[in-house]
């Protein structure tokens, strides 16, 4: 059943800011993201092609992530990665690897945001049997 008030994606994640308008502003304008539902002040919902992501406030037990190290990562998957990228660094984000191509057959680039959110933003450039690069096929997608 489509429910409109609600991101249709299997999987979504929420990642709690000190401002979610500031967030919001942020993620749309620097990563790409759509805002498709605010609640309030203190909630949004994005999209990014097929996926979403929640915007919460830090109040109710949520924190952003400490600047100690990460708790998480966030991967986005983009058509053309190096032009993702591009945008990204010349919006000023704070990006912590460029773009690789790596054994398994992505090519990723990190940029933390306003927060202290990880992202990987990722792009397929190969189909590799993950026991090319040391993987094991459990269930294959």
């Amino acid at each position: 059943m489509r429910n409109r008030s609600a991101p249709p994606a299997s999987v979504t994640p929420v990642l709690s800011y000190p401002n979610v308008a500031a967030a919001v502003e942020w993620l749309t304008q620097t990563f790409g993201f759509v805002e498709h539902v605010r609640i309030g002040d203190h909630r949004a919902q994005l999209g990014f092609g097929d996926g979403a992501v929640i915007v919460a406030d830090v109040g109710q037990g949520r924190s952003a992530p400490a600047e100690d190290g990460d708790t998480h990562s966030v991967m986005v998957r983009v058509d053309d990665v190096d032009d993702h990228y591009q945008r990204v660094s010349a919006a000023g984000a704070h990006v912590v690897s460029s773009p690789e191509t790596h054994a398994y057959g992505e090519r990723q680039y990190a940029a933390i945001d306003l927060a202290g959110h990880r992202w990987t933003f990722t792009q397929s450039v190969a189909d590799v049997s993950p026991e090319m690069w040391g993987g094991t096929t459990a269930a294959p997608w």
